[in-house]
């Protein structure tokens, strides 16, 4: 039966676990999604945290320190959390696009395929035996064999060496990131041809996205629009589309509209599934929350917050021994049933850190 009206927010809210049915497990929400963008570590454990049943902190800290979620850079040259057994072939069906991509870089800094192998032959070794070890570690291992590896230069060996499935994230050391190695992080798992992978990575985004058109897949997964079309086409069969505007949005079976719904208000992080994922950002702010969030371009870059799918203003968050505080800017005055909804949202994330939580103005 086809959607009289594609309520493109609410089903995305719905899809992403924002509302509706968390996912049971942090890791459970980062395999629904394939990869989530990870380049802001404490925000995306909250963009994660809050998505799923057990959802502290802690449990996001937990997983990573077991290697249940990795962090590394697969699809946009960008940070991604992932789960071991969608490591290996999400890089098989990306890393060539990432590295096209970053071909100018190369030329830039001096960095050729055979220094990559020199450089990924060295971490290997550095790394083996289950060593975890930094970024300024692994430069010094580098610097014995007289590679360069200083400023931008380490950067792009390190993002090499993820995209050749060489190293991944290790278990935090206090506050410092480590790296491990591929093989020893991830236990082996069912490669896909490049169609299987396809299909597979476009049934992924639309379930945990949709509604959404061919581009907004295309954005996210760094793939060609060719392959993006060809990977829809293939997740055809569980899918279902509508012709809205002159664009087809592709989507899963949507929930029933609810009736008499509350307002419902989410703190979400700088670069959210929920806004990073598209190309095309059907659920924009209008003007007036625009100008407050200092223009349209900074809404990947700004915690938001979210009414009923929709940005209303930004947060901040203070946090100290005792308690957590959350500044909201407002772009419009919210009603007082808004305005419980924003006292549980805070409280939300107060629980997620283990936190009284205050919210400034006080509620």
């Amino acid at each position: 039966m086809p959607v009289p009206k594609l309520d493109v927010a609410r089903l995305r809210m719905h899809n992403g676990h924002l509302t509706g049915a968390r996912c049971p497990t942090v890791t459970d929400v980062v395999r629904s999604f394939g990869a989530v963008q990870a380049q802001d570590f404490a925000g995306a454990k909250w963009g994660v945290a809050q998505r799923a049943t057990a959802g502290l902190d802690r449990d996001v800290e937990r997983a990573f320190e077991r290697g249940e979620i990795l962090r590394t850079h697969v699809l946009r040259p960008t940070w991604h959390f992932v789960v071991p057994a969608d490591l290996r072939w999400l890089l098989a069906l990306s890393a060539p696009r990432v590295k096209q991509a970053m071909a100018t870089y190369d030329r830039k800094l001096n960095l050729d395929e055979r220094t990559y192998a020199r450089s990924n032959h060295a971490l290997a070794k550095a790394l083996a035996g289950g060593n975890h070890l930094t970024r300024s570690e692994l430069a010094r291992a580098l610097a014995k064999i007289k590679i360069d590896a200083l400023g931008h230069r380490l950067g792009h060996l390190m993002m090499r060496a993820e995209l050749d499935a060489v190293i991944c994230s290790g278990p935090r050391r206090g506050k410092q990131m480590t790296y491990a190695l591929v093989s020893e992080r991830c236990p082996p798992a069912p490669a896909l041809d490049r169609d299987e992978a396809l299909g597979a990575l476009a049934g992924r985004y639309i379930a945990s996205h949709g509604p959404a058109v061919v581009h907004d897949f295309a954005w996210w997964s760094g793939l060609t629009i060719t392959d993006a079309k060809r990977g829809l086409e293939l997740a055809r069969p569980k899918l279902r589309s509508q012709l809205v505007n002159d664009r087809t949005y592709w989507f899963t079976e949507p929930p029933p509209a609810a009736r008499g719904q509350q307002p419902i208000i989410h703190l979400l992080p700088n670069y959210d599934e929920y806004m990073v994922a598209y190309e095309h950002r059907s659920v924009a702010p209008d003007a007036s929350v625009a100008a407050t969030l200092g223009g349209r371009n900074n809404l990947l870059f700004t915690n938001l917050v979210v009414l009923n799918g929709q940005p209303i203003g930004s947060w901040r968050r203070t946090v100290d021994r005792i308690a957590v505080t959350v500044t909201a800017t407002l772009a419009t005055a919210i009603d007082r049933p808004a305005q419980r909804a924003l006292a549980a949202a805070v409280d939300r994330f107060g629980a997620f850190l283990e936190l009284p939580a205050r919210l400034t103005p006080p509620r």
